[in-house]
């Protein structure tokens, strides 16, 4: 079953998991494990594992941890089979709603689980579990080590090494951007200069 509209065939959706991946490696960009030698763990959000898994038939679970593997030095599971994982309790609109009690009261599988790993660090991609595991579990749960939680894209940007590049380095960066724009169908328009108005 085709769940976008015919219109949208012809362009070709990326994901940020699949991005951040394919950026690492191919060295479009580099990080530093070093930068992360805290123990880390991966929460799997329901959105892009479970139901992305039953709408298209594939997750990001393990793009997720493969990423988050080489922004850390210390990884641990929180659960064998992303799959498998428990949700957060604040998707589907629950981090919004005015039911902090049931909401914090489900979220203590969570924190339970967070605590169980022994990790400081939780990537979480999910913008409503990211706040459910960094502003309001920590508040009513004891999370054990549990010091900070971070957008998988974040963790990637505290990871990166910033070195001056080449003109060739350069070159093979815009080709591979350009390459990139056509695979993906992007059509940039052209800036005026301000000399030609």
């Amino acid at each position: 079953m085709n769940w976008f509209p015919e219109v949208f065939d012809e362009f070709r959706v990326v994901s940020i998991f699949e991005l951040l991946k394919e950026y690492i490696e191919t060295g479009r960009i580099k990080v530093d494990r070093t930068k992360h030698p805290q123990l880390t763990t991966v929460h799997d959000p329901c959105n892009y594992v479970r139901k992305s898994q039953m709408a298209f038939g594939q997750h990001f679970g393990d793009m997720a941890r493969w990423i988050t593997s080489q922004c850390c030095e210390n990884m641990v599971e929180m659960i064998g089979d992303p799959l498998n994982n428990i949700c957060c309790g604040g998707g589907g609109g629950a981090w919004a709603m005015p039911y902090d009690a049931e909401r914090l009261a489900f979220g203590k599988h969570k924190a339970d689980q967070i605590k169980e790993t022994g990790a400081e660090l939780v990537i979480a991609p999910c913008h409503n579990c990211r706040d459910q595991i960094m502003k309001g579990l920590p508040k009513v749960h004891d999370m054990g080590n549990y010091k900070e939680t971070m957008y998988i894209w974040e963790l990637v940007a505290n990871s990166l090494v910033y070195e001056p590049w080449s003109e060739s380095e350069i070159e093979k960066a815009h080709a591979a951007r350009d390459a990139q724009y056509e695979r993906d169908g992007v059509e940039l328009e052209e800036e005026e200069d301000e000399d030609e108005e």
